[in-house]
Parts: C-alpha cells; structure tokens; sequence
C-alpha cells in the first residue's frame, strides 16, 4: 500500500507500536526470538526483533496493508 500523504503516515506510525520513525524512514520492529539467526534481526534493549525498514521514495512510503486502518 502506498501512502504519499506525511500527516496519515505519521497518524499510523502514532497508532501502531510497531512502527517508528528514522529520519524519514518507517521502521517496523517485530519481536522474535530467532531472530539472531536472521539478516534484519535487531536487538533493541535486551530483546531480539526482527526489522524491517520502509524507506520514503518519490511517490511516498510503501508499506504491508495489514497497518492501514
């Protein structure tokens, strides 16, 4: 899903806890125990997480339609 729009992007990263903001880019952090093994595996303060980074483009942010509301 496409979003162009910085006020409905920054509602949704407001509503989700999942999501957070790095400079311009989204980055959604998923809890999951394995993820050491994996190549986004994060740890982020004593838990693994996997991340995943949504990088602003010309036509806006594309993220998964399971974080639109």
């Amino acid at each position: 899903m496409n979003i162009k729009s910085l006020e409905k992007m920054e509602s949704l990263v407001d509503y989700n806890r999942s999501l957070s903001w790095d400079g311009w880019d989204v980055v959604e952090l998923i809890k999951y125990p394995n993820a050491m093994y994996k190549k986004n595996g994060c740890f982020k303060e004593g838990k693994w997480y996997l991340k995943n980074v949504f990088p602003v483009k010309e036509n806006g942010w594309s993220i998964p339609k399971k974080y639109i509301r």
